[in-house]
């Protein structure tokens, strides 16, 4: 039970990565707070609470974090996983629609959550984030303008939050997964993603799960003496 009794807000929690780590979290002894636009399907672990949110809205963050708050007292972990690809464009071909929509969802979701949460962390004196990145946040990628831009930012976020709240006990690390089979990887042109297995040393899809072993680690009291730093989870694409 790696973070028995240990409150936490896992968001993009209704499948993929963040479904896998709800589950993941729970069956460990989390009160997960699960949150996403809507859930296509229930949990069966009665510990997690499923919160309907957009985490594009810094109000609608300050009223979770106040749920939060009143039913526990605390907040002890905030996996920011929501995101998504959201355009496959370079910078000449991508909208400016488009550019502002993904950067706000995958960079400035993580900030608001950070934010909402940091005056709770901070008045314990502990506490511990985690932030989706991508392999494409820590190496790069052509096209995907947006996309790769936003998840380097999460990863240079990520180090200012442990630097800056190292001495109040707040540690903060980003996880950079690489082909993973989501439900978002599995929708998307299978020959962009057998091209990205091919190329992947492994030769193979990652599982959910095993990018959600990864935030659970970085979550826990396992890693009490780990900030500031990345996990790639790429089955060893940028060893390359």
């Amino acid at each position: 039970m790696r973070v028995s009794e240990k409150v936490s807000i896992i968001t993009g929690g209704a499948r993929g990565i963040g479904r896998a780590a709800v589950d993941l979290f729970a069956s460990e002894g989390s009160i997960v707070y699960a949150v996403d636009l809507d859930f296509d399907e229930p949990f069966e672990n009665p510990s997690v609470q499923t919160v309907a949110m957009d985490v594009t809205s810094p109000e609608q963050w300050d009223d979770l974090v106040q749920r939060v708050l009143n039913d526990h007292g605390r907040i002890d972990i905030l996996f920011n996983n929501a995101g998504a690809v959201g355009s496959y464009d370079g910078i000449a071909d991508i909208s400016f629609e488009d550019w502002h929509r993904i950067i706000d969802l995958n960079l400035n979701g993580v900030f608001y959550g950070t934010k909402a949460v940091l005056p709770a962390m901070r008045k314990a004196g502990t506490g511990a984030m985690v932030h989706t990145s991508s392999m494409w946040g820590y190496v790069g990628a052509s096209g995907v303008a947006a996309y790769t831009a936003s998840k380097a930012a999460v990863r240079s976020l990520s180090k200012n939050v442990a630097l800056t709240y190292a001495a109040e006990g707040i540690r903060s690390n980003s996880i950079h997964p690489g082909i993973i089979g989501t439900p978002m990887v599995m929708a998307q042109d299978t020959e962009l993603t057998d091209d990205l297995i091919q190329k992947t040393p492994l030769g193979r899809l990652g599982t959910p799960r095993e990018v959600a072993q990864g935030a659970l680690f970085l979550a826990s009291d396992d890693a009490s003496y780990i900030t500031g730093t990345e996990l790639l989870i790429d089955g060893g694409s940028t060893a390359q």
